[in-house]
């Protein structure tokens, strides 16, 4: 099959295009590399450079490629920086998602959609674990932005016949087990590759909240490995190509288990032993104490089980990664980079 990744060069996204080569799909990444790496990209992938507001372009795209689905990882996805600039949350992710379906209504073949959503749809949960029905309340315009995309996917599917499928999952994480391709983002906010650039020389890590009500005071997440990321996304788009016309389905992606920052710190250590140097802060506004989903849909109706999402797996591939020139280089690259951002990020 054939398919259009946006955001095609970030993290998750470039998980997923090597996945689904390596099962024999052909892949186009359309990403207009404000955060993507093209280095990172599999070099069985063709590569357009476009951002997802310029509808013509990617109409121009979707008509030259007719793709038989079309995988969304173009979201800004700073909870912080979505406080302080919500239009540019709101114009990415929901005007760039409403822009995608007008495109894909006017498509002479319609491709499915398949897109990443986000646990911040539910905001602080009434219970645990998470299910895909339970109330939504987004805390930030980053949820708030995910939320409004999947009420489009609704609508455009009942409207006209788009079928969609919104994956929902909280923390993705690890490394490619080759290597070659790992997780960098600028600036850096997610726990792990802080954790191990803390280990490794960066500065020290701040942990924020040792006082939750958790068996070891600090957050609890649950941490699903990218590679397995990205085969749910292969696995659920083959789902819901074997659907009627205009469904809008939703999963959450993960493990069914939480592990605590201090779980994550100490697997460090005792993969790389050494000592993280690490201070707890504060705990931060709406951090809540626990959050990890229930995964029977993605088990019973997707029939997928993370194979490789063991916190021991994932710090050691991540670990890999983060301890090679590649991954070094790129931070170089991107430090040194100057201009005007552009509209699209990648996940």
């Amino acid at each position: 099959m054939k398919f259009l990744v946006i955001g095609g060069a970030g993290y998750i996204g470039s998980h997923f295009i090597y996945e689904a080569i390596a099962e024999g799909h052909t892949c186009l990444a359309f990403d207009n590399l404000s955060t993507g790496h093209r280095e990172l990209l599999h070099p069985q992938c063709a590569f357009v450079k476009g951002d997802l507001l310029d509808f013509v372009h990617l109409e121009q795209v979707l008509r030259d490629f007719e793709p038989d689905a079309i995988f969304h990882f173009a979201a800004f996805a700073l909870v912080g920086e979505s406080m302080t600039a919500p239009g540019k949350y709101f114009s990415n992710n929901v005007l760039g998602v409403h822009g995608l379906l007008e495109v894909i209504h006017k498509a002479r073949k319609k491709p499915v959609l398949v897109f990443s959503s986000s646990c911040a749809v539910f905001g602080q949960p009434d219970k645990l674990p998470l299910s895909e029905n339970d109330t939504k309340k987004p805390m930030n315009p980053y949820g708030k932005s995910k939320l409004m995309a999947e009420f489009l996917l609704e609508d455009y599917a009942f409207a006209h016949g788009i079928s969609s499928v919104a994956l929902r999952y909280f923390n993705a994480c690890g490394a490619h087990s080759s290597g070659t391709i790992g997780e960098k983002h600028d600036p850096e906010t997610h726990l792990i590759p802080n954790v191990i650039s803390s280990v490794m020389g960066g500065a020290p890590l701040k942990v924020f909240g040792n006082d939750f009500d958790t068996p070891d005071g600090t957050c609890i997440r649950d941490y699903i490995h990218v590679s397995d990321l990205a085969k749910g996304h292969l696995i659920a788009a083959q789902y819901l190509m074997a659907q009627p016309e205009g469904v809008k389905l939703q999963f959450h992606l993960g493990t069914g288990k939480g592990v605590s920052n201090l779980e994550v710190i100490r697997e460090v250590e005792k993969q790389s032993k050494q000592s993280v140097p690490f201070s707890f802060e504060k705990r931060r506004l709406g951090d809540p104490a626990v959050l990890y989903s229930d995964c029977t849909q993605m088990k019973e109706v997707l029939k997928f089980q993370p194979s490789s999402s063991s916190l021991e797996n994932i710090i050691s591939t991540a670990m890999h990664w983060h301890g090679t020139s590649k991954f070094i280089e790129l931070g170089k690259k991107k430090r040194g980079k100057t201009g005007k951002q552009e509209t699209t990020a990648s996940l």
